[in-house]
């Protein structure tokens, strides 16, 4: 009898065991099922928005947004933020660039125009040149003849551009090929400000307007010989790709020029320039477009961008060669350089 306890006590502390392993199976299945969960919910990349850390899939629309309410006074809150300094920044971009008559330019994210104005007026200069140089020489501005009613969206869509590129002669008949400039922004509201001060200027036969994303550009391979873009690229949400859609579309020995805030290394001149960052440009947002939080928004996205060494060695990822980069301002901006070959 004593022997048939012993067993029927071991026999109930191994059910016991039995039972608390059963138990812990359970909980670490739960534990289990529970971490996979959320590691489902964490493998939603998060990206910043400023310093704000959000969801890669809120950034488009986020500074969409900015843009879409910054449009209007964009231009006088240049003028005001970098008191007028962001003009020689651009003038010194386009002599970076110094296309000749015959390029075909891509600037992306360039809707108010800055950068397409100032490729029309240098190329029309070079053309004059050389029709001193060479009498008898005709230039032409092509900036996408077409053929479509006058029902056709204000800005093509990627299948609007293609069709209607598909369609356009672009080259003299002595084989010569016209230059030609095209203004890609993802906001409309910034393509419509660009497009009045076309109109202005009297430039707007000049300038192709189309809605489109850095990321996926609508427009084919090996199609434009440079590639343009100012103030732009630290706004797209994945750097990378806009940059691999930048060599995809060059032709072979096009360059690609960007223009951006980068980083200052003085001390000294680094702590003046957060201090007028943070401090006095939110303001001027508020008083001349009132949107504080656009412009905080602006400041801090300079902040979060790479360095210029960091950022040219993107561009070499992105398959460009001959890479380099100045320094505007003590590096306040930075033109960047690459060419594919």
């Amino acid at each position: 009898m004593a022997a048939l306890r012993r067993v029927s006590v071991h026999l109930g502390r191994v059910c016991r065991c039995s039972n608390r392993i059963i138990v812990s199976r359970r909980n670490l299945s739960e534990q289990t099922s529970s971490d996979e969960s959320d590691k489902k919910e964490s493998t939603e990349r998060s990206t910043h928005f400023g310093f704000e850390s959000i969801n890669e899939s809120e950034k488009t629309g986020k500074v969409h947004e900015v843009f879409s309410n910054v449009a209007s006074k964009y231009d006088v809150m240049n003028d005001a933020m970098s008191l007028g300094v962001h003009r020689l920044w651009k003038d010194r971009f386009m002599q970076v660039l110094d296309p000749l008559p015959g390029t075909r330019l891509l600037d992306v994210a360039g809707g108010t125009g800055d950068i397409a104005f100032r490729f029309i007026n240098w190329v029309k200069e070079k053309e004059q040149q050389q029709r001193k140089a060479t009498p008898g020489a005709e230039f032409r501005l092509n900036p996408l003849e077409t053929d479509e009613p006058a029902s056709t969206p204000e800005f093509p869509s990627a299948e609007d551009y293609l069709n209607t590129e598909q369609r356009a002669d672009t080259s003299d008949t002595d084989g010569k090929k016209d230059s030609k400039v095209i203004v890609c922004d993802i906001n409309q509201s910034m393509l419509e400000v660009g497009k009045e001060r076309a109109k202005k200027l009297e430039l707007e036969d000049d300038v192709v307007w189309v809605t489109g994303n850095a990321e996926e550009l609508p427009f084919p391979d090996n199609s434009v010989d440079a590639y343009t873009i100012a103030f732009g690229i630290r706004n797209v949400t994945h750097i990378e790709k806009a940059l691999c859609e930048a060599y995809r579309v060059l032709t072979p020995g096009g360059r690609f020029l960007c223009l951006e805030f980068s980083q200052v290394s003085n001390p000294l001149i680094s702590s003046v320039y957060d201090l007028y960052s943070f401090q006095v440009i939110p303001v001027l947002g508020e008083l001349i477009a009132s949107d504080w939080k656009s412009y905080q928004y602006l400041v801090e996205s300079i902040r979060k961008f790479p360095n210029q060494e960091e950022f040219a060695e993107m561009i070499r990822e992105a398959g460009f060669r001959m890479v380099s980069y100045d320094n505007l301002t003590s590096g306040v901006a930075a033109i960047h350089s690459g060419f594919k070959i």
